[in-house]
């Protein structure tokens, strides 16, 4: 049989459908010219891929703005006729007791790896708009970078690999994995309603690997592999003291002040070497391997710079532990809000009725968040004055996730990334959550690989947020060659879980 020219596109996709009708699907690398042809498709439709982002991030999908529900679900439509104009085959938008969940696949691949990519299109808030140098769903290319909410968290990601896709489909009209996805609306919220979906929709979401793309590089230049998130468990903390808010002149040294108690309190969570104070805290903490800390060692990191960039005079932290081994594969207990009496403007002399804080411990493995939780509450009973009245709440939890990095998974990232960035990437965890994780591990019994293209100072949750435009166009060519090189990887013994 002829073809036409060598690597014309007529020719490629003649000799997709061949390997398929034989039982022989191949790889884009294994006949002439094909991954050329998809990367030079992605170089030459740059300009229209911003204009496409563009017009994603204009819609105001902030989920946590009752006012901002009807963006969110267009926001979910505009996503799923995208998924349909590129070529995926199932395309649904899923109405939940909250924000809708927008599903698609691509199953034409048989007998290779089933990828289940996660992402989310809802944003964060943008106030304080006068912060924002150029208006907050206006995406304006200054510099190397593109400025607006969502450029970075998430959009912007989870458009990398819709172009990735659309590169395949269009040129080859197939990808060389199946491809399953879900993007959802309430990340920002805490994904009240996605777990019900999830075990819902167990036969639906049957894959081999996650795929999340939502989490830091190292820094600029230096691509990274992460393979590691703390957990969380966040908790509320009341301080009761009289029964009626009283006049500080004609009560004041007669009854213990909610605010002060609730200081000590929050004053001796931490001693002296910046270790947490809660018998049993550390007691489940997985340490870090020689190799972990010989590697985390090794990176381009350096105090004084972070310390300036910060703008503080010190770092602070447990003893014993470099500042990258403190924010990755450490756990940590910090206040994260307080408030009592009067805070408005002018004076008011009064001894409040109550205060309360707002607290977050980060977890590593093996901690759980139930646990610390209740190990937090009984160091509370403990330690309250008996002048006051003291009750820890819990808001909620997430539980730490590490994949190894020797999976299959975790080497395709890293082959990926050295060919879409053109150097190795380094190994990194992240100090931050992302609970789904470990939802997806309990419930369908899959790893994730997390493949982020943004930076630790994109501005995520604050004015100005964007996303470097060299990462945005060389993690759709990461994603590229992470799609070609997985059936490589897990090619040898590879079965779906669910």
């Amino acid at each position: 049989m002829k073809f036409g020219p060598r690597g014309s596109r007529h020719a490629l996709q003649l000799q997709a459908v061949v390997a398929i009708l034989d039982g022989n699907f191949l790889s884009p690398l294994t006949y002439p010219n094909a991954m050329d042809q998809v990367l030079n498709y992605v170089e030459a439709n740059r300009s229209r891929y911003l204009d496409e982002l563009k017009e994603l991030i204009a819609i105001p999908s902030v989920s946590t703005d009752p006012q901002k529900k009807g963006d969110v679900a267009r926001c979910a439509d505009w996503i799923a006729a995208h998924l349909r104009g590129i070529g995926m085959q199932t395309v649904q938008v899923f109405a939940t007791a909250g924000h809708p969940i927008v599903y698609a696949d691509w199953m034409g691949a048989p007998g290779k790896p089933t990828v289940l990519f996660y992402g989310h299109y809802d944003v964060q808030p943008v106030d304080p708009v006068n912060l924002w140098t150029s208006p907050p769903f206006d995406a304006t290319i200054r510099g190397e970078n593109l400025y607006a909410r969502g450029t970075a968290d998430d959009k912007g990601q989870v458009f990398v690999h819709f172009k990735s896709i659309e590169a395949y489909l269009k040129n080859l009209g197939r990808l060389p994995i199946n491809l399953k996805m879900i993007i959802e609306g309430e990340e920002e919220i805490g994904s009240e309603h996605l777990e019900i979906f999830v075990r819902e929709h167990k036969e639906l979401l049957k894959a081999d690997l996650v795929l999340i793309s939502d989490t830091p590089m190292f820094a600029r230049g230096v691509p990274s592999v992460c393979y590691g998130l703390r957990g969380i468990s966040y908790m509320q903390l009341d301080v009761t003291g009289p029964n009626r808010d009283l006049h500080s002149g004609s009560f004041g040294g007669s009854v213990h002040n909610p605010i002060q108690a609730l200081a000590e309190m929050i004053a001796g969570m931490h001693d002296k070497n910046g270790r947490v104070t809660i018998p049993g805290f550390y007691d489940d903490v997985r340490p870090l391997s020689k190799k972990e800390r010989r590697a985390l060692s090794k990176l381009p990191w350096s105090d004084k710079k972070y310390a300036r960039e910060l703008g503080v005079r010190a770092l602070y932290g447990e003893k014993g532990f470099t500042t990258l081994e403190r924010l990755w594969a450490r756990p940590t207990l910090e206040s994260n809000g307080i408030w009592g009496g009067f805070t408005g403007e002018g004076a008011k002399t009064v001894l409040p009725s109550k205060a309360s804080a707002k607290i977050s411990m980060r977890l590593v493995p093996d901690q759980s968040a139930g646990k610390i939780a209740k190990l937090f509450q009984k160091y509370i009973k403990k330690i309250a004055p008996k002048s006051v009245q003291a009750d820890a709440i819990y808001i909620h939890g997430g539980e730490p996730a590490v994949t190894p990095i020797d999976s299959p998974g975790v080497k395709a990232a890293v082959a990926a990334l050295e060919k879409g960035f053109g150097k190795k990437p380094v190994y990194q965890r992240e100090g931050g959550s992302i609970p789904i994780v470990v939802q997806f591990k309990q419930i369908l019994g899959l790893d994730t690989v997390l493949l982020g293209f943004g930076l630790p100072d994109e501005n995520a949750h604050a004015p100005d947020e964007f996303i470097s435009l060299e990462n945005f166009f060389k993690g759709i060519r990461t994603s590229v060659h992470f799609f070609d090189e997985l059936p490589l990887y897990m090619k040898n013994g590879h079965r779906r879980r669910g």
